[in-house]
């Protein structure tokens, strides 16, 4: 898997993928945004693979929208403009749709677009000196694409003040209003990603993903018949599974489940 804006390496079931755009705060363009679409589309199809760390390389997480991208994008039609934003979309959609957990490790400031790649993300640990900032507003834009992301993972009320104001905030208030999940210190970070990643390999594949489109899917909704029928249907569905057949058993007989020796 080569790719000339990302790194990708493996270990223990667990992909990292690094934004790789040091020497400009690892901002995206269309070849970023084209390469992590593709990438969590295939580490999506992996079996290998459990869980998924993305993080960036250098002082930055992600600056948001390259410069230069942005300012060929003023040039666009209206057709080309809607055509490039959907691609962002999509890349979004392609990180909060993958199977797979995926644990952001951020590493420094997230600016604009860079919070949207952070609230794809089903799991957050950032440094506690990193920044963030929904700067769209400043530069007579808004933050559209990454809006059902943020909203969902900063809130209403917060994402109403931070959109509008294009404020810069730390990482305290981050972790205050659930943007972030686990701030810690600089030399603290891949021992808590690791720690993080290390849960998600143990449990059963199939159940993580499970859970995790469980969320996805009952978030918001309203707890009527239709709910109901559905969890129930769904944890009718698990108990029948080879996984959970398997999980129980092991518990049962005080073994290792097979999952974890695969």
């Amino acid at each position: 898997m080569q790719y000339e804006t990302l790194g990708v390496a493996f270990a223990d079931h667990v992909a990292t993928v690094t934004l790789n755009r040091p020497d400009v705060r690892n901002a995206f363009n269309e070849k970023m945004i084209a390469e992590l679409t593709s990438v969590f589309g295939l580490l999506d199809t992996r079996d290998d693979v459990r869980a998924v760390v993305l993080t960036a390389n250098g002082k930055a997480f992600c600056a948001g929208a390259d410069l230069n991208w942005m300012k060929k994008m003023a040039g666009f039609s209206d057709e080309e403009n809607r055509a490039d934003a959907l691609r962002l979309a999509q890349m979004l959609a392609a990180i909060y749709r993958c199977r797979k957990p995926v644990i952001a490790r951020v590493n420094g400031d997230a600016y604009a677009g860079g919070m949207g790649l952070i609230a794809a993300c089903d799991i957050v640990v950032a440094v506690e000196t990193a920044r963030f900032c929904l700067s769209e507003a400043r530069l007579g834009l808004m933050p559209a694409t990454i809006a059902p992301y943020v909203i969902r993972a900063l809130g209403e009320q917060a994402s109403r003040r931070y959109f509008t104001t294009a404020e810069a905030f730390d990482c305290a208030t981050a972790l205050r209003l659930g943007f972030v999940g686990e701030a810690v210190p600089e030399d603290k970070l891949d021992a808590t990603v690791r720690q993080i990643a290390d849960s998600l390999v143990t449990n059963s594949p199939n159940a993580v993903r499970e859970c995790k489109r469980l969320v996805q899917d009952v978030a918001g909704r309203a707890i009527d018949e239709a709910l109901i029928e559905d969890t129930a249907t769904r944890i009718a569905r698990i108990r029948a599974s080879d996984e959970g057949r398997e999980g129980v058993a092991s518990f049962l007989e005080k073994r290792t489940p097979a999952w974890r020796a695969a």
